[in-house]
């Protein structure tokens, strides 16, 4: 590996320190005294991009939310829930919840999904119109 400088210090050593420091920084951030507050978010029902509306501690104890909006014929790509539970809230559109290995379940306005924990999946518009919708996903195991 080639030795890179910055400002005198060798890049492995920044490594290293980086790989000391970090989950001290995390643990830190995690354990800052802070507990969630109430909030609400307003979404935008034009919004023509997604965007994250909960992202985990201190603004959450565990969950994590975001905004879709998917165009038709696209996915949001293959992904495991891992140790998460999921549930997805459709606002508008239709399109297809795919387990990998598992059912395909239709989805539309109004409809709730939910995808156990260690489960791969993809989202798919499979409608005309613009696909929305809000997902949820919290620590189903410790």
């Amino acid at each position: 590996m080639k030795s890179f400088i910055v400002k005198g210090i060798p890049m492995r050593t920044i490594f290293l320190i980086i790989a000391i420091l970090l989950p001290v920084i995390v643990l830190h951030a995690q354990d800052n005294g802070k507990k969630p507050t109430p909030r609400i978010t307003h979404l935008d029902p034009a919004a023509s991009r997604s965007l994250e509306i909960l992202t985990g501690a201190p603004m959450t104890v565990t969950m994590r939310s975001g905004y879709v909006v998917l165009a038709p014929g696209h996915s949001v790509g293959k992904h495991s829930t891992m140790a998460n539970e999921e549930a997805l809230v459709v606002l508008a559109g239709q399109g297809e919840l795919r387990i990998t290995n598992g059912p395909v379940i239709p989805v539309k306005a109004f409809d709730v999904t939910y995808c156990p924990p260690e489960k791969e999946h993809d989202v798919v518009n499979t409608g005309t119109d613009t696909l929305r919708y809000v997902w949820l996903v919290a620590k189903a195991k410790q």
